[in-house]
């Protein structure tokens, strides 16, 4: 018996502007069970929010144009009851506590500095996925 796989069957939104961090981080969530979609824009995450719906978004903080920031707080003032409490993790080459504590006040649940090893990044979002669903 194969054992289950920790994200089966979850909605991942991945969000960033590189196409190998992109690929790196499908790759991850995929092989751990999860259905994930990306794209490389904020423009492209908020028309594809509403109609995915995932479970949860992992984000880039430095990307051109709007940053992951705006992102979060955009999709914050969301309705509620749809998208607007999507967890969302910002995964960035920002590490330092400063950028921590600026990702919480803009709306992520947590903040996760690249790179990051595949383990740790599956844990993190089974671990938020968890606590949503018990709330």
């Amino acid at each position: 018996m194969q054992p289950s796989l920790p994200l089966a069957g979850l909605n991942i939104l991945v969000v960033d502007d590189d196409d190998d961090s992109r690929f790196y981080i499908t790759t991850v969530l995929e092989a751990d069970g999860a259905n994930v979609m990306t794209v490389a824009s904020v423009a492209a995450a908020l028309e594809l929010l509403s109609k995915l719906q995932p479970d949860i978004c992992v984000c880039d903080i430095a990307m051109p144009g709007e940053d992951g920031y705006s992102l979060i707080r955009k999709v914050r003032r969301m309705q509620p009851d749809r998208v607007g409490k999507v967890p969302a993790i910002a995964l960035t080459a920002y590490g330092d506590s400063e950028d921590q504590l600026r990702a919480l006040e803009a709306g992520f649940q947590t903040h996760v500095a690249k790179p990051v090893d595949p383990g740790e990044l599956v844990t993190i979002v089974a671990d938020l996925v968890s606590t949503f669903q018990r709330v």
